[in-house]
Parts: C-alpha cells; sequence; structure tokens
C-alpha cells in the first residue's frame, strides 16, 4: 500500500499493490497470526486464543471469545471491548479503525469492510481503494450473515437481523433488517415480557411452557 490521503479518525483514501497484498509488513503479520489462531490453535486452548487475539488486535477486552476461523486484514485496527462473543468465519477488514463496545455479539459469518473501491473501473484498476472507520456500539447483536460497510456507525442496544446489508448508520435501541439495512422499529421494555412470556413461561411467574 502506498502513501494516501488520511484524516484523524483514520478515514484514507490509498493506492494499493495488487501483487503486495497480503505481504505488507503488518498484513503480513496479521495474516501470520490468524493463520496459528485458526489452524495451529485447538478450540479448547482458551489462554493461547486470547494471547493470540492480544498480540493480533489494537485492544482486547476482558471475557472475549471469537470462534475460529477469524480473518483479518491489519488487526491493530480493530478495538473490542468487554464481553464480547463472535461465531465463526468472522471477516474484519480493517484498514480504518474498527472499533466494538462491550456486550456485543456477531452471529456466524459476519462481514466488516472498512474498506471499498471506486465505482469507476480506471481508478479501480489504478488499485486506488478508500476507507472510513466503522464504530459498534456497546449491547449490540448482529445476527448471521450481516456485513457491516465502510462508514457505518450501529449505536447502542442495536439488533440488526440475520443477512442484513448495513450501508448506513443507526441510531441507539432498534431493530434493523433488510438490503439494504432500515429501522424496522424501536425496541421497547416489551421484548422482554414476551421472551419471558412466551418461551420461558416465566413472564408471569407460571411454569415454563414446551419450547
Amino acid at each position: 500500500m502506498s502513501d494516501g490521503l488520511s484524516s484523524a479518525d483514520g478515514s484514507q483514501v490509498f493506492v494499493s499493490d495488487r501483487e503486495q497484498v497480503g505481504l505488507v509488513p503488518q498484513c503480513a503479520r496479521a495474516k501470520d497470526l490468524c493463520f496459528e489462531y485458526n489452524y495451529r490453535t485447538r478450540p479448547s486452548d482458551l489462554g493461547r486464543q486470547q494471547s493470540l487475539l492480544g498480540q493480533l488486535l489494537g485492544a482486547l477486552g476482558s471475557e472475549c471469545r471469537i470462534l475460529a476461523p477469524l480473518m483479518v486484514d491489519n488487526g491493530f485496527n480493530v478495538f473490542v471491548g468487554d464481553h464480547f462473543f463472535a461465531a465463526h468465519n468472522l471477516v474484519i477488514l480493517d484498514s480504518a479503525p474498527v472499533r466494538f463496545g462491550s456486550h456485543v455479539y456477531l452471529g456466524p459469518n459476519v462481514s466488516i469492510t472498512a474498506v471499498g473501491h471506486p465505482l469507476d473501473a480506471e481508478l479501480r484498476n489504478q488499485g486506488i481503494e478508500y476507507a472510513y472507520p466503522i464504530t459498534i456500539g456497546s449491547y449490540v447483536w448482529i445476527g448471521a450473515g450481516c456485513c457491516i460497510l465502510p462508514g457505518v456507525t450501529i449505536g447502542s442496544y442495536v439488533v440488526i437481523e440475520t443477512g442484513s446489508l448495513v450501508n448506513r448508520s443507526l441510531p441507539d435501541g432498534v431493530v434493523a433488517a433488510g438490503n439494504p439495512c432500515r429501522v424496522v422499529r424501536a425496541l421497547t421494555e416489551a421484548d422482554r415480557a414476551q421472551f419471558l412470556g412466551g418461551h420461558l413461561g416465566l413472564h408471569d411467574g407460571s411454569p415454563a411452557g414446551t419450547l
């Protein structure tokens, strides 16, 4: 990657060398650590997993778990809060900073890509790329197969339904879904009551019903 234009928040426009993709020092280091994490570490070896994640990521909170395989571009641009969980096949393209709050859950096959390419073919063929930061708040659940695009900010207490393509920012306290992803409704106390009553049979103190 050659020098380009950047701003204080980590946004940048740059030129990449396709022949060197994955080989520049910081990227090569990240790929090697991902290889160790994904293919040379037993799933039961939580201590080694935490050690590798600590070397790979820019920040790692307490009680974090990421199920292999995990792939990142650089790693040092990924900042994870406390009580983080990601299921298998998480991909983070972190040419710009990607920040997670605390108590974030990610389903399998989630892609978070802070980097993109011009629509114009001639510019794209010159290796020009752009990267915009992604910020995800706390108490967020992102369902399986979701894709988060460059520059998106997701508020706290947000649920994003399975398979959504998030190409614009979302406010606090909502359920969002679709391609492109849009707010469906607000989260309310009724969601808790409905779950406890409908799924667990505990809402009104009655015994749990059949699940």
